[in-house]
């Protein structure tokens, strides 16, 4: 698959208008924020550049990340480069690496209905346990795109699903529709750099997320220089980098998934 034949966000005035309502609906609000503020660098779709050259980079500074995995994407090629393989996703586990829920099939959210939503995330979950790289406890959204079908039947059995609009987590956080801020294109690392300022600032939880990290990334990924920069930036200016189960285990945040 080529950048061209990438998925595309539906533009239309109808779309628009549910990307808008849907974000009053099937809410969590956080109940409390964090003491201090924290920040998860976390790697939409896991290529096989984030399973190693992303892995690497965190832990040469002592810190861990979040692949968010569609266990049917394993193994293939996409507009990112070549999907890691089962064995690279138990490695990522045992080495301390959050892995969290993708969906099975990369399912678009935004235009399914909640039975196939369940359906898809079931059917991950159980592939990631049989690869040894579960159980999964955290969900982010393909696309960052959402119907209310979708939010409802999966909000709530995940502890933080995470969707793709800008933000930072802190009290009254939609934790069915959390934000998160993308290292990607020409500006991605100016961009973050800003939300590491804003976390900081305001003792909230920032998520990062790349795809690819390589020295010729593709427009939805980023290089290893930009991340062990932005990596080391959180570390100097004093946040704490943790992985989205550790975050929600300080914000007392539940799930109900199996």
């Amino acid at each position: 698959m080529s950048p061209e034949q990438a998925y595309q966000p539906d533009r239309s005035l109808k779309g628009k208008l549910r990307r808008r309502l849907v974000r009053l609906a099937h809410r969590r609000p956080l109940a409390r924020g964090p003491q201090a503020p924290m920040v998860s660098f976390t790697f939409d779709d896991a290529p096989l550049t984030a399973a190693e050259a992303g892995a690497r980079l965190l832990e040469a500074r002592g810190a861990r990340g979040v692949f968010y995995v569609s266990a049917g994407l394993a193994g293939t090629e996409g507009p990112m480069g070549r999907f890691a393989q089962p064995a690279d996703y138990a490695r990522l586990a045992q080495a301390g690496h959050e892995i969290a829920c993708h969906t099975y099939s990369h399912l678009d959210c935004g235009q399914a209905t909640g039975v196939a939503a369940e359906d898809d995330t079931a059917r991950n979950r159980a592939t990631l346990a049989d690869w040894g790289a579960g159980p999964v406890s955290h969900f982010a959204y393909p696309y960052g795109d959402v119907a209310a079908g979708p939010k409802g039947a999966l909000g709530g059995r995940y502890g933080v699903l995470r969707a793709l609009h800008h933000g930072v987590i802190e009290a009254g956080t939609d934790l069915n529709q959390a934000p998160a801020v993308g290292i990607e294109g020409p500006n991605g690392e100016a961009i973050a750099e800003h939300w590491l300022a804003r976390a900081k600032a305001r003792n909230a939880w920032l998520i990062l997320y790349t795809h690819d990290v390589r020295p010729d990334p593709s427009p939805w990924g980023c290089t290893p220089d930009t991340l062990a920069r932005l990596i080391d930036r959180a570390q100097t200016s004093g946040m704490e980098i943790v992985t989205v189960a550790e975050g929600a285990e300080r914000l007392g945040v539940t799930t109900a998934a199996a």
